[in-house]
């Protein structure tokens, strides 16, 4: 049995499995290209980069693969035109879009013949992407890592919005092996979008605290934060969101970093996460889905999405031979 290949306007991807696009640096060239030569969709994060940083990640992705590579941009940072307009200019092959909702982000990829792909959390952004020329939409449920835009589980959300639009739909949350992929398979949709699993991988840029942090949490040891963005954060605990329930991390006047159009300034959300990226457990911001504490390995992308596939090709099968 073959999985379903994942068809996002022209493009066609072979495994129906996108790499989340995780800010700050944790989705490079690296990961992504190593998730487009498996034959699935690789995401670039672009959110918290320069726009000559966006353009020299892109061609790097496109030196290491001839796959489908991406873009993923906040709506909310302050670059958001500028940086999608860098992106279309690398010649990117599609724009994921969340943290926010972009009308002109569908006339720029029309114009530029570039598939559009916003990230939605309700019936009714879903239909007004789709009125607007969106390629697909990416479906997130609360069990997503980073900003969410919904309390609401990723299954009902997926149901109702694979019935309402007739573009393709990508279930996103907590999705962590094969048998995930498979069940959301079964209730329609046309692929999946995956970020915690790559976290865990060689290919990921990440310094080593950070993957260990995800590999030895346990069940139960995320927690949600409120985001300068504006929108809830799910993210795994340490001494700095411990420090953000207590109301006790520094706040400054300015701040140095590429950041947002508005910012509640509790906390710089850009520093947090680059102390992350780099190491610092203790002023970094780890941002990891609801299931993430489920990975206890880290491995090549390659075997990652052999294990994937494999899995859920088993799964659809033992489902079929009970109907």
């Amino acid at each position: 049995m073959k999985l379903p290949k994942l068809r996002i306007g022209d493009l066609v991807a072979e495994i129906p499995i996108m790499q989340g696009g995780m800010a700050y640096r944790v989705s490079t060239a690296p990961l992504a290209a190593a998730v487009a030569d498996e034959g699935g969709i690789g995401l670039i994060a672009g959110s918290g980069m320069s726009v000559e940083e966006i353009k020299e990640e892109i061609r790097e992705a496109r030196e290491k693969s001839s796959g489908i590579i991406g873009v993923n941009i906040m709506v909310a940072v302050r670059k958001f035109k500028e940086l999608v307009q860098a992106s279309i200019s690398e010649g990117i092959d599609l724009i994921v879009a969340g943290a926010g909702f972009s009308r002109d982000l569908f006339s720029m990829g029309k114009e530029n013949d570039v598939e559009i792909v916003p990230i939605v959390s309700s019936v009714k952004l879903a239909k007004i992407s789709e009125r607007l020329g969106a390629s697909a939409i990416v479906v997130e449920g609360k069990e997503a890592g980073g900003h969410l835009g919904t309390d609401k589980e990723l299954k009902p959300l997926v149901k109702k919005i694979v019935k309402a639009v007739d573009i393709p739909v990508i279930a996103a949350g907590g999705i962590i092996d094969g048998q995930d992929i498979a069940e959301y398979l079964k209730l329609g949709a046309s692929g999946v979008q995956m970020g915690s699993r790559f976290v865990a991988s060689e290919e990921c840029e990440v310094e080593k605290e950070f993957k260990e942090l995800y590999i030895s949490a346990q069940e139960g040891e995320d927690t949600l934060i409120e985001s300068p963005v504006g929108l809830p954060g799910r993210a795994l605990s340490n001494e700095f969101t411990d420090r953000l329930d207590q109301d006790v991390v520094e706040t400054g006047d300015a701040c140095d970093y590429l950041c947002l159009k508005k910012c509640s300034q509790d906390f710089c959300i850009m520093k947090a996460l680059r102390q992350a990226h780099d190491g610092n457990m203790k002023e970094g911001l780890v941002f990891a889905g609801e299931r993430a504490p489920l990975i206890n390995n880290i491995l090549p992308v390659k075997d990652i999405m052999k294990d994937l596939v494999s899995d859920a090709k088993k799964y659809l099968g033992r489902e079929d031979e009970d109907e």
